[in-house]
């Protein structure tokens, strides 16, 4: 199938990025408890809810944990009043980026999101600026060592994936946001075992720079990612494949 977004390749070469554990839990709890004060906790009748705790299970989430969540955000018990912020703007070099945020206190979110794209060299723009540039899309990633493309792709199609492609070490199914559920049910039915399943942001295309500019976007995504009220950070830019990140 036609395509080659380099999703997982930015996605595993900007792990070292990732927030540790404790700190992924607690964004993951926060996505299940809105997305249950928004659409109800009925896991099954709730789509958001049910991509969120897919999420939560993937991460090894005990079963107390989401449970509560759902139950806090349906108001069985008390929690954080959580609001959806998103940002968008221009990290350095020019490369777009977006920022998705769930808060209790939207100033603070604002001002620290602000300042980390200022002190970075990038600048926040106006709603709509960048997001143009992205496709949401559902993705699921495998192991490109254990699998082949080629046992990926039947069972994708079956399952009525849009596209399959290699990147790297990693193999990406993509799908429609509405398809996204069934199409990982399948690829789970079929016995395969995923990396990463998730809705994501997908650029139309992607910038590309030198080494120098690579990393200060890299470490950008990395202070965002480390903020509690920060849930996601897509960019389009597209990391070479002799990408260094301790060249001088």
């Amino acid at each position: 199938m036609s395509g080659h977004s380099k999703w997982a390749t930015i996605k595993h070469k900007k792990g070292a990025a990732d927030a540790k554990r404790g700190q992924m839990f607690t964004k993951i709890i926060k996505e299940m408890t809105i997305a249950a004060r928004m659409g109800g906790g009925d896991v099954e009748a709730n789509p958001r809810l049910r991509t969120a705790v897919l999420k939560a299970r993937a991460a090894n989430m005990p079963k107390d944990n989401i449970e509560r969540a759902i139950k806090k955000g349906t108001g069985e018990l008390e929690g954080v009043n959580y609001v959806e912020m998103s940002y968008e703007g221009y990290a350095p070099g020019g490369v777009a980026i977006l920022i998705n945020c769930l808060t209790d206190n939207k100033n603070r979110t604002a001002a620290d999101v602000r300042s980390m794209l200022s002190k970075s060299g990038g600048n926040l723009g106006e709603t709509g600026s960048v997001s143009y540039l992205f496709q949401r899309k559902g993705l699921v990633t495998y192991d490109a060592e254990k699998y082949t493309e080629d046992q990926i792709l039947e069972r994708a199609l079956e399952a009525g994936a849009e596209d399959v492609a290699t990147s790297g070490d990693s193999i990406e199914v993509t799908t429609t946001p509405d398809d996204f559920e069934s199409v990982l049910t399948g690829l789970e039915a079929a016995g395969l075992e995923h990396d990463s399943a998730e809705i994501a942001m997908i650029p139309d295309t992607y910038i590309t720079l030198d080494n120098d500019g690579t990393r200060k976007v890299l470490r950008l995504v990395e202070h965002l990612e480390e903020h509690d009220d920060v849930q996601e950070v897509y960019t389009n830019l597209d990391i070479p494949d002799d990408y260094d990140p301790d060249a001088e």
